[in-house]
């Protein structure tokens, strides 16, 4: 599945728009003509310095690579400057997303490894499963699948139960927002975290005293605004430096919790530790594949019905 919409194979996408780049970058070379604003869409004006600041300091202030500007088409002569040739983007300076909108990653590259954590069961399938042992499981907090129903749905409820020494989740007011502006290809940082997590202290009535983790105090807060959270051991920590982007992880996942993103930032280091992936930045959002999640509820849901059935027949024998 393509996660950029000039990735989807159609008429437009494999044919009008691979005609009108080439003669684009064909009137490119041509004098005068190629200044014009509508062939160039910004993509000649995006200086980036090439020195990051460490390199900088090495080197000091009067070597010649300091304070050079170059961009993504660079002139070929100082004589004719309005010929110009593309080149290679120069990464980390510049990103494909920063020039054309016609640059994206290709839907099929395997990228950074995403895992839905709320469908994760920990397995340990794609850890037998990797041949370079670059699995390992660590701990997340998360809220149960079950738990992401709303209210009124025939399967909400099913999941953990609000009690004393437990964990409690708040969405956030920014829930929904959170979703729908976060993108899985563009934004090079960890998936932002949809909830507030804290320890429930005490119970009483429809009242919780909850202590927040993230150093707000506590708060009494209404049972109804918070749903039971657990801390569980996922496949969250992952070394790319042993990682060859086989995909077999996301093959061998019977819940479909792995699969490669098109992000390819944060992959390379100048230390072994740099390539260490913790759950934070190995974690995506249950929107990206939501109709999995979906799924994967509805299993559950039923399967806690069904053992809730024959527990009550039991009693009653």
């Amino acid at each position: 599945m393509s996660y950029h919409p000039h990735g989807t194979p159609s008429f437009r996408n494999l044919i009008i728009r691979p005609m009108w780049i080439t003669l684009k970058t064909a009137l490119r070379t041509v004098p005068f003509l190629g200044k014009l604003s509508f062939l160039k869409s910004g993509y000649h004006a995006q200086p980036a310095d090439m020195v990051d600041p460490e390199t900088a300091k090495r080197v000091g202030k009067n070597h010649p690579s300091s304070g050079q500007k170059f961009s993504a088409d660079r002139e070929t002569s100082q004589i004719m400057p309005f010929v110009e040739r593309p080149v290679t983007v120069m990464y980390p300076y510049e990103r494909l997303e920063d020039l054309e909108p016609w640059l994206f990653v290709p839907g099929n590259y395997n990228g950074r490894i995403g895992v839905i954590w709320e469908t994760c069961t920990a397995c340990k399938a794609c850890v037998r499963a990797c041949p370079n042992d670059c699995l390992h499981m660590t701990s997340e907090v998360r809220v149960n699948v079950l738990d992401t129903a709303e209210e009124g749905d025939k399967w909400h409820g099913y999941g953990g139960e609000i009690e004393v020494g437990g964990l409690a989740a708040r969405p956030r007011e920014d829930f929904h927002e959170i979703e729908e502006n976060h993108d899985l290809v563009n934004d090079h940082e960890p998936a932002p975290q949809q909830y507030d997590f804290g320890e429930i202290i005490d119970l009483s009535g429809e009242m919780a005293t909850v202590r927040w983790t993230d150093g707000s105090g506590q708060e009494n807060v209404d049972l109804q605004s918070i749903k039971p959270a657990e801390e569980d051991i996922v496949s969250g920590r992952i070394d790319l430096g042993r990682c060859m982007f086989c995909g077999l992880c996301m093959e061998a996942c019977p819940f479909e919790s792995f699969f490669m993103t098109n992000e390819y930032d944060g992959m390379s280091g100048f230390t072994r530790q740099d390539l260490w992936m913790d759950a934070d930045r190995t974690r995506v959002l249950p929107a990206v594949h939501q109709e999995r999640v979906d799924m994967e509820l509805a299993k559950r849901a039923q399967k806690e019905i069904d053992k809730r059935a024959r527990k009550a027949a039991k009693a009653e024998a």
